[in-house]
This record gives structure tokens, sequence and C-alpha cells, in this order.
């Protein structure tokens, strides 16, 4: 009896036992066959670096293809702390070539990070400066494409593109209002390291930037350097707080030519003042619309039959008093009698007035 129950147990152990293998013999293989996938991209994951690689910015064109605002190539310093062999030498040399104090420099060289990127002082090299860093064939020290914002026109139209921050983020003008568009999407070059920050060996994987989308604006560049030009003779012969200009086609609105004084060149606008970098006058300033306006109620009281410009007479005595306020013509004495048309022609402050309100009371 004691017998017969012992080797029950042992049969019961072992089909225990069988059940466990046969379930591990199953989880290996959903691992090995089905899951490999997922599991080796979390792997990846763990090992893999990026080196960035930033994508081009999209070009800013006029209306016949012109471009008004492109990029450069630059090269940009970035470390690998835990690659760095000799890491004295390394802040020492960098130190050197970039113009910095050592001190600065042991701040990128020892931190504990798995990719340290030298901002500000390795930002946007000079080809001159690249080129001491590369011959060096320091370890964990890398220099990455950047792209850099150009405008090939400098000051012309500047406050209608605006300008970009360091890292190519839209903060002005068109460059803020479109940036979602323009804004590419980075790169990198993806390489495997252990959790030491030793770099295994696999191979490299290259993730091609995309750079951002082209937009093409209505202004004509023709045009364009015409208004900066007669803008620029404006201030040099009257020296005025501010000016500006707009060209625009009558037909449908487009805007072919903009531009104000003060102007700054957006290749370099850290060297302005917030107050010149924010003040887009055709935008920004308003201004009360005077004798240009008597045209538009003129020709209102014209359509709606009030006045007729040639048999109807107003008589302009130089003032006038509306409602307790004396309302006077911009010409001493007034313009004595006259037609509509020659109210309009001589630009009567009352004779339009007049012919304003007489619309106004029809309206009611």
């Amino acid at each position: 009896m004691f017998v017969r129950k012992i080797d029950e147990r042992i049969k019961i152990l072992f089909l225990i036992l069988l059940i466990l293998f046969i379930f591990i013999i199953l989880r290996v293989f959903y691992v090995q066959m089905i899951d490999y996938e997922k599991l080796n991209e979390y792997a990846k994951d763990l090992w893999s670096r990026d080196l960035p690689l930033e994508a081009d910015r999209g070009l800013i064109l006029d209306r016949n293809g012109v471009v008004l605002a492109d990029n450069l190539t630059t090269t940009s310093l970035v470390l690998i702390p835990n690659q760095i062999k000799q890491k004295k030498k390394t802040t020492k040399l960098l130190a050197d070539i970039l113009g910095v104090s050592y001190e600065d420099m042991k701040e990128h060289v020892y931190k504990e990070t798995s990719i340290e990127r030298v901002h500000p002082e390795g930002r946007r090299l000079s080809y001159d400066i690249a080129e001491q860093i590369a011959n060096l064939k320091l370890d964990g020290v890398y220099l990455v494409k950047e792209s850099k914002r150009n405008y090939p026109y400098g000051n012309m139209l500047s406050h209608a593109l605006g300008y970009v921050g360091i890292d190519n983020q839209g903060l002005s003008g068109l460059e803020l209002q479109y940036d979602e568009y323009l804004t590419g999407k980075s790169g990198a070059i993806k390489y495997f390291s252990d959790a030491k920050g030793n770099k295994l060996n696999l191979s490299d994987v290259y993730v091609e930037p995309q750079d951002g989308m082209n937009i093409t604006l209505t202004i004509d560049i023709n045009i364009q350097k015409s208004l900066e030009r007669e803008l620029d003779n404006i201030v040099d012969m009257f020296s005025p707080d501010m000016a500006l200009a707009i060209v625009m086609n009558p037909n449908n609105g487009e805007i072919l030519g903009m531009a104000s004084r003060p102007d700054y060149d957006p290749n370099n606008y850290q060297e302005y003042s917030q107050e010149t970098l924010s003040r887009n006058l055709p935008i920004w300033a308003s201004y009360e619309p005077g004798s240009t306006f008597k045209i538009i109620t003129m020709s209102a009281a014209v359509e709606e039959g009030v006045v007729n410009l040639n048999k109807d007479h107003f008589y302009d005595s130089g003032s006038v008093n509306v409602d307790g306020s004396t309302l006077r013509c911009w010409k001493a004495g007034g313009h004595g009698d006259q037609t509509f048309l020659q109210v309009l022609q001589n630009s009567c402050n009352l004779g339009v007035n007049t012919a304003t309100h007489i619309n106004f009371k029809k309206a009611l």
C-alpha cells in the first residue's frame, strides 16, 4: 500500500515536470519564432545610441522661384563621455580649440550621460575649427551635420520672413507662422554600445532626415528690390523715425512687396533690439485713413443717389458746427461754392462729411 502511494506521487510529479517542460518548450518557441522581432527591437533600444542628423529647413521662395531663405551645412560637436579614454587630454585640446575655459569643457567631457551635445560653444562650428577637431581623432568625439538658416538677401523682406533660433525653430514672421511645415524630421546614425558605453561590433544604422516643406510667397523679388531701394532713399533724405511701403495687386489682394524701416539682418538678429525685431510696421502699425477714405465715402453717396457730382453744390465756409463740435476744412476760409466733383478734387473735409451725413440719414 505504501509502495503504491509512492508510485502515484512519482507519477504525479513526473506529470507536473512534463507539463512544465512542455510549457518551457512552447515559451521558447514563441519567443524565438513569434515574438522575436518585438524583443529584438527592445534589445536594440537598450543598446542603440543616436548621433543626431538635423534635417534641412524648408526653403522660402518668391513667386518666381527665387530663394529668399535657404540653409547652410555646418557641423556641431557631440561627445560620448564613456568612450573618451583620455579625458584630461581631450578636455584640454577641445577647450583650446573652442576658446573656452578648461572647467567649462570639463563639465561636458565628464558628464554622466550617453550622449552630450556641446552647447552652445560646440554648435554651428566654422570649417576651420571643425577640421582642427576632426584631425585630433579623439575617442568619443564626433562631428555631426547641422543645418544653419541663411538669408541670401540680408535685410530685404526681413520683418516678413522673420528669423530662427539656434535650434532652427521659427521665432518670428513667416518662419514662426509656418514653422510646423518648414521644420523637417531629424534623422540619426544609430550605433550600438554596452551598458558602459563601449561600442559593440555591430553595423551602424543610418536613418535619413526628412527635409521640411518649401513655401512660395506672392512676393516678387524685383518689386521688393525697388521698394527697398526707394525706402532707403527716403530714409537718407528725410531721416524719419519710421517708414513703410506695400505693393499690392488690386485685382486679388496679393502682396507683391512689403518693407519697413528700421529693418534688420535676420542672419544676425541677435545684434538688434527687440523693438526693431518685433515691429513689422505694415502689419503692426495702425493709421487713420484720413483723406484716402474720402473717395470711398463719396463713391457710396453717388452710388446711393444722394448727390450728383456735377449738379449738386456745396458751400464751404471753412468750418461747421456739428453737435457742439467745430469741424474745419484744411483750407483756411474754406473753398466757397463748389460742385461735389470739386469737393472731391479739392479734398474738402466739410463737403465730404456733408455727403456722408446725407447718405447716413438716408440709410436710417
